[in-house]
């Protein structure tokens, strides 16, 4: 294993030691030690993370990934720096600037000063983005990636996405129509966010607190829901059609609805980059972020306002 001497024993992490409400059972450790290196990982010094739902969902105990154990560090996303290589590691080197997305994390997360995590989880962070720009964007990337992907939408179909300013939804809209060739995107938001939706390339921006999507004469293709509203979303798909749903991952759905939970891979990242280099897909981050490390309890009670724009990210981390 290379090493690094630089790297201390110990460091500041957020750290729940029981599941609960995280304004109760999340608390800020100093001295916890820093995560052993294995053979398939890397040591990442973390510069930004980025909070999902699922983060609180797994603090709340709702969700829990196999193998977990408490106490347990939180967080997916993040943004960092190579500081250590495990010995079967192929590609990557100590002084890489990376991010990624630790869905399979069994312990240790990303809102901590250090974070092991498997090579195969991460990629070259893209030179045109900040540390803070790049942590917003591995979980959502691979979220609607893969939900478009096997809701089959391809080029000249329609879709429609539930909620298209938070963190799924604006990277959706974009993918939908840069990646998957989508001949017409619409999406929902509250009235102040309209016109975010239409610069992010909506072709129509539907204000939900005024319209009701379901009963436009309008169908789509792809139904995409970030907010957990699939017996609405199925009556505004096209026979034959698909709705994604990431939010009711654990009810039955109603045809042709199906839930979809990310993965973490590289590949994924990787075929994103060049249209993040080129500027065609921008990240979104609220504009309240970023929160900094000592503020990840005030970071997550506003983003379970369910009113973030984007991404709620963390930055700096010490």
């Amino acid at each position: 294993m290379a090493a690094n001497s630089a790297v201390p024993a110990k460091m500041k992490a957020w750290v729940y030691r029981e599941h609960g409400d995280v304004a109760t059972v999340l608390r800020l450790d100093s001295e916890l030690e820093v995560p052993e290196v294995q053979e398939g990982q890397v040591l990442v010094k973390v510069l930004a993370a980025a909070l999902n739902p699922a983060d609180t969902k797994r603090v709340n105990g709702v969700f829990q990934p196999p193998g977990f154990a408490l106490p347990a560090v939180p967080g997916y996303d993040l943004a960092g720096i190579v500081v250590k290589v495990g010995r079967k590691v192929k590609d990557l080197k100590v002084g890489d600037e990376v991010y990624g997305f630790m869905l399979h994390a069994k312990k240790d997360g990303t809102l901590a000063e250090y974070a092991a995590v498997e090579e195969a989880f991460l990629a070259l962070k893209p030179k045109k983005l900040s540390f803070e720009e790049a942590a917003s964007l591995p979980g959502v990337i691979q979220t609607a990636y893969g939900g478009l992907e096997r809701a089959g939408l391809s080029r000249g179909k329609s879709v429609l996405v539930l909620g298209g300013a938070g963190g799924v939804g604006t990277i959706t809209i974009q993918l939908a129509k840069e990646i998957f060739g989508a001949s017409r995107v619409a999406a929902t938001s509250s009235t102040g966010k309209l016109d975010l939706l239409k610069s992010l390339g909506a072709d129509l921006a539907i204000d939900y607190t005024k319209v009701n999507f379901e009963d436009l004469p309008e169908k789509f293709d792809v139904v995409y829901d970030t907010v957990g509203q699939s017996a609405k979303a199925v009556k505004a798909v096209k026979p034959g059609g698909s709705v994604v749903e990431i939010v009711e991952l654990d009810k039955e759905l109603p045809p042709p609805a199906f839930s979809f939970r990310a993965t973490s891979d590289r590949w994924t990242l990787e075929k994103v980059k060049p249209l993040l280099e080129s500027g065609k897909v921008k990240p979104v981050i609220d504009p309240k972020s970023p929160f900094p490390f000592a503020q990840v309890i005030e970071a997550f009670s506003y983003l379970q306002t369910g009113r973030a724009t984007g991404k709620v990210v963390i930055h700096p981390v010490p």
